[in-house]
């Protein structure tokens, strides 16, 4: 894979993984935005009520802006091993977000027809998440960046000096 796509590809999905962990921690303060409460907010992020209070949502804040250093650190050659699993682990837990939006969609999974969540999972949830995941293992099933050293991600040979004589 060429650098500039991978680099697209890490930015594409480090950016929105940080923007949702922001987020999080933005209704980690009790703003309820965009919605007009917090029972509104709840049904139209997640089709049903569930709280969104700071102990549900910084730990997933935390998850979220993990995984977006992970996936830049992969495409830079960065955090070895670590950032490629976390990688793969984001591919992961988005393909299942996505695939479960489409069970919803579709009506194999229960969800409710009549709110904005099923418009928003099927318009940007969904799609978001499907082609994020894309994105991701298409990262993750690319070999590491070459000259990055395993373990620390510098390159091999930096900083040694080379003996004459």
């Amino acid at each position: 894979m060429k650098t500039t796509t991978r680099h697209r590809l890490a930015a594409a999905v480090a950016g929105v993984l940080a923007i949702d962990g922001a987020v999080h921690l933005y209704w980690a303060t009790g703003a309820v935005w965009p919605a007009a409460d917090a029972r509104a907010l709840s049904f139209a992020v997640l089709g049903l009520e569930a709280p969104f209070t700071p102990r549900v949502v910084i730990p997933l804040a935390a998850l979220l802006l993990t995984g977006a250093g992970a996936v830049l650190a992969y495409a830079r050659g960065r955090g070895g091993r670590v950032a490629r699993l976390v990688t793969g682990a984001v591919a992961a837990g988005l393909a299942v977000r996505g695939l479960a939006g489409v069970g919803w969609v579709a009506g194999v999974l229960e969800s409710p027809a009549d709110g904005p969540f099923y418009v928003l999972n099927l318009l940007l949830y969904t799609p978001v998440c499907l082609g994020l995941a894309w994105a991701a293992a298409r990262l993750f099933s690319s070999p590491p960046v070459l000259g990055a050293h395993p373990a620390g991600g510098e390159l091999a040979g930096a900083g040694r000096r080379r003996r004459t004589g």
